[in-house]
């Protein structure tokens, strides 16, 4: 349910929505789930969410407004995704304000690690606390196709991920 109404919006020809898309697209794989243990739950799509759009957002930094711009469908979607799962409209706010306060920490959490690369220790500690909450799963396994995710998008051109098509690591 929660990923049903994401990137489902009118607009969705706009570069941003093809990027929102190809990320929620990604986030899906059922890879990341099946064979790196990522729990398959709100909390754990949530997760997988938010770590491919700081990707993208890492990767746009020389574009500002489309940073921006997919950063605010990001929330956009948020909202509507809580609203379809029930969460009433006095709830919505608080949640919001919750999940912003969650996404800027995964954020600084992340781009710090991503500093310290080649280095992963960092990576697959943000990832074993955020994504697994500290159970199971396979965090160097997320951390090593989050890296690639990085690079790849790094070296993928600019035209290519606007398009929708973001060059994302392998699984």
């Amino acid at each position: 349910m929660f990923f049903r109404v994401l990137g489902n919006k009118a607009g969705s020809e706009s570069p941003v929505r093809r990027l929102h898309a190809a990320a929620v697209a990604q986030s899906r794989r059922p890879e990341l789930y099946r064979n790196l243990g990522v729990p398959d739950t709100v909390d754990g799509r949530f997760e997988l969410l938010t770590l491919h759009i700081v990707l993208l957002l890492e990767r746009l930094r020389d574009l500002p407004a489309i940073r921006q711009d997919l950063f605010d469908t990001y929330v956009s979607d948020l909202d509507g995704a809580l609203r379809e799962m029930g969460v009433g409209d006095l709830s919505v706010g608080r949640r919001m304000k919750q999940l912003g306060q969650v996404f800027y920490g995964r954020a600084a959490a992340f781009d710090a690690a991503f500093k310290a690369l080649p280095d992963d220790l960092e990576l697959r500690e943000v990832i074993a606390r955020t994504v697994f909450r500290g159970e199971g799963g396979n965090a160097a396994a997320l951390a090593g196709y989050a890296s690639d995710c990085r690079t790849s998008l790094a070296d993928g051109p600019i035209d290519s991920l606007l398009a929708g098509c973001p060059a994302w690591g392998r699984l």
